[in-house]
């Protein structure tokens, strides 16, 4: 029998060659293993060594083979047992994990574990006796599961020595492979005719034209020469946009000399020389040796000349640092022309643009061509200049539409397929055509694209199928999957496996493989698509390990047909008959995610009892429904204590569409403590979480993400020191709810809101929290209750040991009632702060001098001060000040001219003339409400565009809306005005008539509500 380790290592280089990374699995997995199954792994490698050669060659050369099908149910299998592997080596680190959490319990409790957690654990020890201390699983078991992936590859062997298969060295038969499907050189003429780029061309000539200051280039000056970038995958029409703008920059003579050359991916920097040369001067270069000599011919030809110089396909690997020096190189002898020359690059990264020193603003993604715009480029390529009967080519223009919408908007598609078509127009052969995959046929550059990805970026790529085209992806919301599905493979020792994913999605972004979706508003997150071609692509990808099943609101599902080996599911609605009698048949489902926010149905308990027995290999289940159990809304939800059965689970979401009933509970039970692998936690709107015991959570020692718009009971959690998000944590009389509980929780990262503050009785307690060490902190909240525990003094003292990071963001302080501010908002502590919020605050507040040099938003809400802080016009970075329920404020002082925006709410003894308003040149925003004490307006800048007033005060509002009105004289100036009481239901500019366009008035009534529902 071949050794398992070195059948492994087999599995592993197979992998690697057809997009996988299975030899870090696989070594970790034997590393556990031979200890004590007695493999001499050194020397069964080498024995198998000529197999591994054989498995790679043929992994490698799966794509365009005749025997394809063949070998595809080969790669398949090859696949099962890289699954097996990565579960059984799941097994053994769950194992091991189990037992040490057992033994530091034993060594930190003097008088032994409590009967409780001696029950959940009991099993461990017991339930075989032939378990392993190390890895807990039974010896026989182990090696049997050995045994089958072994046999698998000894399989493949056998098959793989009965084909005939061409020489190719095993090491560079995927170089090989890929080289042969590059694209052809390009050079800088056009096509005939371009469709549809115009407009970008526009864009990018603008740049190009740019006035830049520049002096003659020295070597301590600037570059004479400034980078503009386009990028997008393969085939998306970087080259021809580029062509065209080249065109017309020949035309127009702006520069001396308009070069094109192109890079490709194994350029030699001599080579690039020499055909910069050449573009320079039109003759051929003479072959030289040495590199300085070559250098000095290319500058002399260059020296005093304004320039344009395209670079055609460049590609450039982050990780590779000597192709980053190469570019270096090549962009070195530039530095002889004349200020104001141009560099135009295109590449399928933007990593690559930001390398050659372009900035992030002129790094243009290629556009997406509209509908109608793509199908007359692909009638371009069918029928220009062919002569056709007219009813003849109406009907063939029907047909080439329907073939369009086939090629999700790929120029080169259109090209490829168009070329077909001009060949015959017969209609018969435009349908056969148009009834043909043509994905699969045109596919070539996006594949080459693919391949050249990091291999582990290939499978994060490939999950991305499971989702619903055009699915909008936050970054962290992937980030987190990927790492929950344990894609990310670490090289150096403390590496975090989400640092890992984050790379991998930035190199996805990097290559218009995930593309940012453009923002509605400044406010809203990042999203990302995965454009439709390329969600064919990952489709292709992933194959059967990912599956989809969409239907409408209405209804149930059809009788799909779920692949039986499938890994991955996402569901859109959750339907119980589909879940129960298909879905929880599919044992080795790794990912199980349903519903969406049209779901409106409840999981029942016998539901997820079917599921936590039945799928046992689950690493993330995420589940958006109606309600949970089914139980009425007043009482409590008990999560099944089989959950506990799924120990490799990672993910796990329950997220209720709905708001829930005060009280509402969702109960995790004592099982729960088993999920030591559990990385993310995801409740939503659930209104309370509760564990069944602080212990619970305790044993969750790989718990990264605790996300929950309620209230999550989280006690003890002092040793989880590898959680990055816990949005609250309320501080108790109790075990397990000091402060100090924070103290080692250095990863945290984001926001941190640390209430019930008034229980903390020293600055000592205080510093146990350790907040100056959690510099991932982005926002800190800081909160005391009304409870009268705490006295200003201890208040103080408390405040003054919650020094925060020094990179902290947003700073928010509620309840505090301490006779002074802390040293650290002078000296030692943030220096960074750009938003600080004190709400109800009782004694004066802080100076807001040099300290906050970077604040940009101030939040004043309901604090009891006769006046605002000191120094504010030396705030020179503020643009916002909201201003809410201080009724004390008799005036405003004299405010800082950087302001943009000025929020006033129920304050209705401040004097708005007193901070001589109109000073305040760049105020933009001025909104005024419930302020009924305010009587008249002072001088407003001419620089308001919007103005909104909501007042108790009639003698105001009268004023503004009458046209003869002093008031109304100085608010008639500004764009947009909105005036009324509370009552006011319709747009309130249209009835003082400054929104003079009903058409224009309703979009900005729609607008605001649209975002308000989002928001919502």
């Amino acid at each position: 029998m071949v050794e398992a380790v070195t059948a492994a290592v087999a599995i592993g280089w197979g992998m690697k060659a057809a997009g996988w990374v299975a030899s870090p699995i696989i070594s970790d997995l034997f590393k556990k293993a031979s200890s004590y199954l007695g493999f001499d792994a050194s020397e069964k490698l080498s024995e198998l060594e000529p197999k591994i050669l054989l498995l790679e060659r043929v992994m490698g050369a799966v794509e365009g083979s005749p025997c394809r099908p063949r070998l595809e149910g080969l790669y398949n299998k090859l696949k099962s047992a890289f699954y097996e592997a990565e579960d059984i080596l799941d097994d053994v680190e769950y194992y091991r994990l189990e037992k040490k959490i057992q033994d530091d319990r034993l060594k930190s409790e003097v008088a032994g574990p409590s009967r409780r957690l001696k029950q959940i654990w009991s099993d461990v020890a017991t339930s075989s006796p032939l378990k392993h201390q190390e890895s807990g699983m039974s010896k026989v078991k182990l090696k049997n599961k050995l045994d089958k992936i072994e046999e698998i590859i000894n399989d493949a062997c056998k098959v793989l020595e009965l084909m005939n298969l061409p020489s190719i060295s095993g090491a560079n038969q995927t170089h090989v492979v890929a080289a042969n499907s590059r694209c052809s050189v390009t050079t800088s003429r056009p096509l005939s005719k371009i469709i549809g780029r115009d407009e970008d061309c526009d864009k990018i000539v603008a740049m190009l034209h740019e006035k830049e200051e520049h002096s003659q280039p020295d070597a301590n000056s600037a570059p004479c020469y400034s980078v503009v970038g386009i990028h997008g995958i393969g085939g998306s029409g970087k080259s021809t946009l580029a062509q065209l703008v080249c065109a017309r920059e020949k035309k127009d003579a702006q520069f001396d000399l308009v070069m094109w050359v192109h890079v490709s991916q194994d350029f030699g920097v001599d080579a690039i020389y020499m055909k910069i040369f050449e573009a320079a001067t039109g003759t051929l270069c003479p072959e030289l040796k040495n590199r300085d000599t070559l250098q000095d011919m290319l500058e002399g030809k260059l020296h005093g000349k304004r320039f344009l110089l395209v670079l055609d396909d460049v590609w450039y690997n982050i990780r590779d640092v000597a192709q980053s020096e190469s570019l270096q190189q090549i962009l070195s002898p530039l530095q002889a022309g004349e200020a104001g020359s141009k560099i135009l690059v295109t590449s399928r990264t933007e990593d690559a643009l930001l390398a050659m020193g372009a900035s992030k603003k002129r790094c243009i993604p290629i556009s997406v061509l509209d509908e109608d715009v793509f199908c007359n480029v692909l009638m371009h390529y069918a029928l220009h200049g062919i002569p056709a009967d007219d009813h003849v080519r109406r009907m063939l223009e029907d047909i080439g539409k329907e073939i369009a919408k086939k090629l999700k908007g790929s120029p080169l598609a259109a090209r490829i397929v168009g070329e077909q078509l001009r060949i015959r127009k017969n209609i018969e052969f435009w349908r056969s055509v148009r009834d043909r995959d043509l994905l699969n046929e045109t596919m070539g550059a996006l594949w080459w694209s693919y391949h050249h990805l990091h291999e582990q970026v290939k499978r994060c790529f490939a999950f991305c199928s499971i989702f619903p085209r055009r699915h909008w992806f936050e970054r962290h919301e992937l980030v987190r999957l990927w790492a929950a599905e344990g894609f990310a493979r670490c090289t150096s020792e403390g590496e975090e496996m989400e640092d890992v994913c984050q790379e991998y999605f930035d190199e996805l972004v990097s290559a218009s493989f995930l593309q940012l979706k453009a923002k509605e508003d400044t406010d809203e997150e990042d999203y990302y698509l995965v454009h439709d071609l390329l969600h064919d692509l990952a489709e292709k990808a992933a194959g059967n390990d990912c599956f989809r099943i969409e239907n409408s609101c209405e209804g149930k599902y059809p009788a799909v047909k779920v692949p039986p080996n499938v890994r991955h599911i996402f569901v859109q609605i959750y339907d119980e008959e589909l879940v129960t009698k298909k879905i929880c048949q599919l044992y080795n489902l790794r990912t199980l995610i349903i519903g969406s926010v049209y779901n409106l149905d409840t999981v029942g308990e016998q539901v997820l009892k079917c599921m936590f027995k039945r799928l046992r290999k689950l690493r993330v289940l995420t589940i958006i429904a109606k309600d949970f159990i089914g139980a009425d809304v007043s009482s409590d939800v008990a999560v099944p204590a089989c959950i506990g059965q799924l120990r490799h689970l990672r993910y796990l979401a329950f997220r209720p569409v709905l708001f829930r009933a005060t009280g509402r509970r969702m109960i995790l039970p004592a099982t729960f403590a088993k999920l030591c692998h559990m990385q993310i936690l995801d409740f939503g709107w659930i209104e309370k979480v509760v564990f069944s015991s602080c212990e619970d959570i305790c044993s969750l020692v790989n718990l990264r993400h605790v996300i929950c718009f309620g209230d999550v009971d989280l006690g003890s959690i002092g040793s989880l020191t590898s959680l990055r998000t816990v949005a609250a944590f309320d501080v108790k009389r109790g075990q397990g709810h000091e402060l100090k509980q924070l103290g080692n929780l250095n990863k945290l990262r984001g926001q941190l809101l640390i209430s019930g503050l008034e229980k903390v009785e020293s600055k000592a307690e205080a510093l146990e929290a350790n907040l100056a060490n959690k510099e991932g902190l982005s926002t800190l909240k800081l909160s005391w209750g009304w409870s009268g525990e705490a006295s200003p003094e201890v208040q103080a003292e408390v405040l003054e040991g919650l020094c925060p990071p020094k990179d902290l963001k947003s700073l928010i302080i509620k309840g505090y009632n301490g006779p002074r501010y802390p040293s650290w908002m002078h000296n030692g502590g943030p220096k960074h702060v750009n938003h600080l919020e004190l709400s109800n605050c009782t004694e004066p507040g802080p100076e807001l001098g040099g300290f906050f040099a970077h604040l940009r938003e101030l939040t004043i809400e309901w604090c009891s001060w006769d006046a605002l802080p000191d120094y504010m016009e030396h705030l020179t970075s503020l643009q916002t000040l909201h201003i809410s329920g201080c009724r004390n404020i008799r005036s405003l002082p004299a405010l800082p001219q950087s302001l943009e925006r000025l929020d006033l709410t129920y304050c209705p003894e401040a004097s708005m003339g007193s901070c001589c308003m109109e000073r305040l040149t760049s105020l933009q925003t001025l909104m005024i409400s419930s302020c009924d004490s305010i009587l008249s307006l002072p001088t407003l800048p001419q620089s308001i565009k919007d103005f909104k007033l909501r007042t108790d005060s009639d003698v105001l509002l009268s004023s503004c809306r009458t046209a003869g009105d002093p008031d109304w004289q100085k608010i008639k100036h500004i764009p947009y005005v909105s005036i009324g009481n509370k009552s006011d239901i319709k747009l309130s500019a249209m009835k003082v008539g400054v929104v003079q366009d009903q058409k224009e008035a309703h979009k900005i009534f729609y607008r605001h509500f649209f975002l308000w529902r989002r928001t919502a």
